[in-house]
């Protein structure tokens, strides 16, 4: 393999860890929302059972809806987010191994003449 065929394969493995890690931020923020979700569908569900509003049978409805739905996204979204660090992890071994794999050469700096 020609170096630069392994530099193109680099780039290539740089932008799908660009990619990923981008995916991995959204998912970090779809995980906020969710636990945001869990604890506004508990409070209301408290709010209800120690009769701080009105019971009625649509805000049990939106408490219950809010708690599951919550959790479902919040396991859902931790799946994706591990998928996608391991395809991270997966990414940066082979771009590691492949630099490894380039004749690089030590750049010094020049030395500077005095007059």
């Amino acid at each position: 393999m020609t170096d630069g065929t392994m530099r193109e394969q680099i780039d290539r493995l740089e932008a799908e860890i660009e990619r990923l890690s981008d995916s991995v931020a959204r998912c970090r923020k779809i995980a906020v929302a969710a636990k945001v979700a869990i604890a506004l569908g508990c409070v209301l569900l408290g709010s209800l059972l120690f009769g701080a509003i009105g019971r009625d049978a649509l805000s049990l409805m939106v408490a219950a809806i809010l708690i599951i739905g919550g959790i479902v996204l919040l396991g859902s979204n931790e799946t994706t987010m591990k998928q996608r660090l391991a395809g991270i992890d997966e990414a940066e071994r082979l771009r590691a191994d492949l630099v490894s794999r380039l004749d690089l050469r030590l750049v010094t700096e020049p030395r500077v003449l005095l007059h």
